[in-house]
Order: structure tokens, then sequence, then C-alpha cells
């Protein structure tokens, strides 16, 4: 049987999705799906990929599919800048486009695994991005525009998660942290914001802090100027609109930094925050996998990444609680980045992310 095509573009309020066979043909009309109905959309394409094998395409400005796409069992490549037309200004290469070019250069496509994710083969460029940006990174610490730990003899500690609201996680989240009287940090992208405001809502609603993680959780060495200030200006109004205020902290998605990245983003209201514990909660290793690399790692004035949206936080959720009695039981009080950083010797650059494929 021949392989279908279906590419998946995202714009401001949600995926439009195009499916070619392999002479080009569509196989359905094209659809359009909300941000707040990926469940949807992916039972669709797993039931497309029962009479003939399917794979999806995106671009690298679409970080929010790989999770869930993968988790689901369909196969996802990524289709690269250089492959592709130039793209608008808001919005990914539209799916017709995603489509064909997966049809005519397969080859040329990257595997998009669980363990890789968005990045799956990029990561040597990622890690160069890095090392080339840390001098500009250690003179903005020095400055206060970027954040990656607190006060190293203050006990309290930072949960922050990443990639949400969602439908059902951010829920369970909440839940856990009321039980145990503590705050958090949710960084939220802004598909995901418009899609679902009441979920953003009920975080406030509880005491928590709202951060500014993108739009559309893209990989930012592949954007503009431009379309990085349009990710972060578009997800901060999102988020005032919802809530009275515009975030104060923005968290890269995957950490990922250039010195032409820093440069955009020094010049832009918000503050850098990075992160100097990784839970890997992404590749999904079991909850108490989860809660082990946590507390093995976490200390004083620690910034812990965990993730709620974006795919199946399930182990996340389960993990939370004996991550908080763990650090609870050592003193360190759970806090907001915003109460954190009040306190924090911003001379110290701390130590650089690993790669966060979601």
């Amino acid at each position: 049987m021949t392989t279908r095509y279906a590419g998946i573009a995202w714009t401001g309020t949600g995926y439009r999705v195009e499916v070619l066979d392999g002479a080009g043909r569509r196989v359905t009309e094209p659809r359009g799906w909300g941000a707040d109905r990926v469940a949807e959309l992916i039972a669709w394409l797993r039931e497309l990929g029962r009479e003939h094998p399917l794979a999806a395409v995106f671009d690298s400005t679409n970080g929010l599919l790989d999770g869930p796409m993968t988790a689901a069992g369909l196969e996802v490549y990524r289709a690269d800048p250089w492959l592709l037309p130039p793209r608008p200004r808001f919005g990914s290469v539209p799916a017709h486009q995603l489509a064909e070019q997966a049809r005519n250069t397969p080859g040329a496509l990257a595997r998009v695994t669980a363990e890789g994710g968005t990045l799956t083969g990029r990561a040597d460029e990622y890690f160069d991005g890095v090392r080339r940006s840390e001098p500009i990174q250690a003179a903005l610490t020095a400055a206060g525009r970027c954040f990656e730990h607190g006060r190293r003899d203050t006990p309290q500690i930072a949960l922050t998660f990443d990639d949400g609201p969602d439908p059902v996680h951010t829920r369970q989240i909440l839940r856990t942290l009321d039980r145990y009287g503590v705050r958090a940090t949710f960084f939220c992208v802004g598909h995901h914001v418009a899609a679902l405001p009441d979920e953003v809502r009920r975080i406030v609603a509880a005491g928590h802090e709202i951060g500014n993680h993108s739009w559309s959780h893209p990989f930012l060495p592949d954007l503009t100027p431009e379309e990085l200030r349009e990710q972060l200006d578009r997800t901060g109004d999102a988020v005032a609109r919802v809530t009275g205020e515009a975030p104060v902290w923005f968290r890269p998605p995957y950490g990922a930094l250039t010195p032409g990245v820093l440069a955009t983003l020094e010049g832009h209201p918000t503050t850098m925050t990075l992160w100097d514990v990784d839970s890997r909660d992404w590749a999904r290793p079991g909850p108490e996998r989860i809660a082990a690399t946590v507390l093995e790692a976490a200390g004083p004035g620690s910034v812990v990444l965990l993730h709620e949206g974006a795919g199946d936080r399930g182990q996340t959720v389960r993990a939370l609680p004996s991550i908080i009695e763990g650090l609870l039981e050592r003193g360190l009080e759970p806090v907001t980045v915003g109460e954190l950083s009040a306190s924090a010797d911003r001379t110290g650059t701390g130590r650089r992310p690993a790669a966060e494929p979601h």
C-alpha cells in the first residue's frame, strides 16, 4: 500500500490538515482543528492510518504535536526550513505545501522520535548555538535579564511546568499543588492559552504564576527576529486578555539559544528564564524515575523543569507528590520564579540546561 502524507500547519486559532496520496491527490477535504482538540485530531489521523500507511508532517515552528503524536504511535516527520518556501510572519508553512514536500522528497525529512522530540537530528546545532551564546547569556544574567537559579543559601526552590495549559493535566497538577499548599510557575504557550482560557484562570486563581513560553513552541533559531517578537508579543497579549497582566518571564522552548536569538530577546521586556534541574519527564521514564531525577539534582535555589502539556504528562502528575514531599522533607519550600528571583544572586550563571526535546 502506498503512503499517505498528512501536512499539519498551525495558525493563530488551531491546526489545518491536508492529506495527499502518493500521486498528489487529496484523500479528504482539508480540515481544521482547534488547539483544544488535539486528541480528536490524533484519533482522526490514526483512523486514516488503518487503511494506508500515514506520515504526519509539520515544520520546525510547531513543537506542540510531536509528543502526543509519537505517544499515539503515529509516524511523525519534520520538514526543515531549507526544504520549504518562506513562512508567513505568524503561522507555519501551509498544510498543502508540507504534504507536497513529504510526498516529493520523503528521504529529506527528519523522522521524529519520542526520545529526540522535535529536535531529532539537530542536537549538534542546538549545542553549538548554546556554546556560542554563553558570553552573551552571562552578560544578560549579570544584568538581571536572565534567570537560571536562585540563591544557594536560601531554602527555596521553584517548580515550573511548561507547554500548557492542558485540558486534563493542568487540573490534576493544580489539585496536587493545593493539597500541599505550594505555589509554582506555569510557562504557557499562546496556542493553548487562546484555546483554553478557563484553565489559565484556574492557575492564577490558585495563586500560581504565569510565564510566556512562545505561541507554537518553535525552534527559535529558525525564526526571524520579527517572527520571534511576534511569538512573544501575541502570547503576552493572550495571557493579558485572560488575566489582566502580561507575563514577566519568558522561557525559550528547548532552552534553544543563539547569539541572534539573544540579541532579539535583549530588546524584549520579558526576562529570560532557564532552569538548572531537568526532570526529563518528557522522555516518560516512569513516575519513580522522574521524582528521583529531581530529588537527586535539586538544592536550594534550584529551578526545576517539568511539563503539563503537549503530550501525555500522566507520569509527571503521578511523580509530583513524591517530588513535593521529598523537597519539603529537606526543608526546601516550593515558590514561584518571581519569589525565588526576589532574593537571587544574579551574578552567578548557573549550569547550562540540557537539551529538552519537549
